[in-house]
């Protein structure tokens, strides 16, 4: 059977050319686009589909539409919101140095407060879930996505879910880069220790303890991270999967 693949929609077609504009710097913020007839006719696409791409990028805060004047573009890391940081996960070859670490810091941020709402209101959700760290493999595979799926039932489980969402926006980006970070041995054996520590806080239905240990074992993923860049360049493990390049 052959593999076929659908056709590029036209407006998709001239939003990535247009996002690939804007972040290899063709089109800097600030800057002006060229006017609608001239762009269409680079992009080899009609006016009304170009225009379709406008909006859609405007929308999400790369652009500024101006009426009887020229659009506008955005500067992304002061005027975006989370439709544009999925979009540049998509596009990793363009985020800045440090990425990741920025990442995991915001995570030490809400990862406790979510650890502490889920087991406040179900830790028996936690702790039978927690039970499966005993049928993990030693490999990176099995620890990225029980990792994932924990803090994605941690989310669901702590009742605000907005949590949930800020998650999922960076599901397949989390697993990709968690298969780096869980590489070395140590990281795999904090994390079950972390699995471990985990069930009896909830176990013992205490939330505090539990908002405790997510920040410790948050705090001690970006000191490890930290050692894993000093060893090797990330850059040459995740960059087939289009992720990120990290000083």
């Amino acid at each position: 059977m052959n593999n076929w693949s659908a056709p590029q929609r036209p407006n998709i077609y001239a939003e990535q050319l247009l996002l690939s504009a804007i972040l290899d710097g063709t089109y800097p913020p600030d800057s002006s686009l060229p006017g609608e007839r001239t762009l269409a006719a680079e992009m080899g696409v009609t006016r009304p589909t170009l225009r379709e791409a406008i909006q859609r990028l405007s929308r999400d805060g790369w652009l500024t539409v101006q009426q009887g004047k020229s659009t506008i573009v955005n500067d992304y890391w002061r005027e975006g919101g989370l439709n544009v940081l999925n979009t540049l996960i998509q596009h990793g070859r363009y985020l800045p140095a440090g990425f990741v670490t920025h990442l995991l810091e915001v995570r030490l941020q809400l990862a406790p407060a979510y650890t502490y709402a889920a087991i406040n209101n179900d830790p028996q959700t936690i702790a039978e879930f927690l039970d499966g760290r005993l049928s993990l493999t030693d490999d990176v595979y099995s620890y990225a996505d029980f990792d994932w799926r924990l803090h994605h039932q941690l989310t669901y489980s702590s009742g605000n879910p907005i949590y949930t969402l800020i998650l999922n926006g960076f599901g397949d980006f989390y697993e990709k880069l968690a298969r780096i970070y869980f590489a070395p041995t140590e990281a795999r054996a904090r994390s079950l220790a972390f699995y471990s520590a985990l069930r009896q806080a909830a176990l013992e239905e205490d939330a505090q303890s539990a908002e405790r240990i997510s920040y410790e074992t948050m705090l001690a993923s970006i000191e490890l991270w930290m050692d894993i860049r000093g060893q090797f360049d990330p850059l040459e493990r995740i960059e087939d999967s289009g992720i990120i390049r990290e000083a």
